[in-house]
């Protein structure tokens, strides 16, 4: 015996409803979650294999993202786009993208400058010399 599929959509405001055959939609029940203390949520991560807490060694393999990738994909821009714009030589962004060299205490402060006003940066470096 085949179990029917449910087909669900998700609305704008996030609400999730069941679509009717008929193409008419209702909210999905409102299902209580089971209550569990915190020594059974310990117990049931524990016993998953797939969420085991990760060890110094686990920690040592991964590969960190570096932050000016993050910022630079955030503000919607390509290497190219984001060197020129901050005039910051593209050699040296994809070394710190690509984890071969560290921004320098200076550099820092101006990447956390341009994540806290991109604009306001920008517009300074357009307006050249004082």
């Amino acid at each position: 015996m085949n179990k029917p599929n449910t087909i669900a959509r998700i609305l704008p405001d996030g609400t999730v409803v069941e679509v009717l055959s008929d193409g008419s939609e209702r909210p999905f029940p409102a299902m209580p979650m089971r209550q569990m203390t915190e020594a059974e949520i310990h117990e049931a991560a524990m016993a998953d294999p797939d969420a085991q807490p990760l060890t110094e060694a686990d920690f040592a393999r991964m590969k960190r993202v570096p932050r000016v990738k993050t910022l630079r994909r955030v503000l919607g821009l390509t290497q190219e786009e984001f060197a020129a714009r901050y005039l910051i030589p593209l050699g040296t962004l994809r070394d710190w993208e690509q984890g071969r060299a560290e921004p320098d205490q200076a550099t820092r402060a101006y990447l956390k400058a341009i994540a806290g006003d991109p604009e306001a940066v920008h517009r300074a470096l357009q307006a050249g010399p004082a």
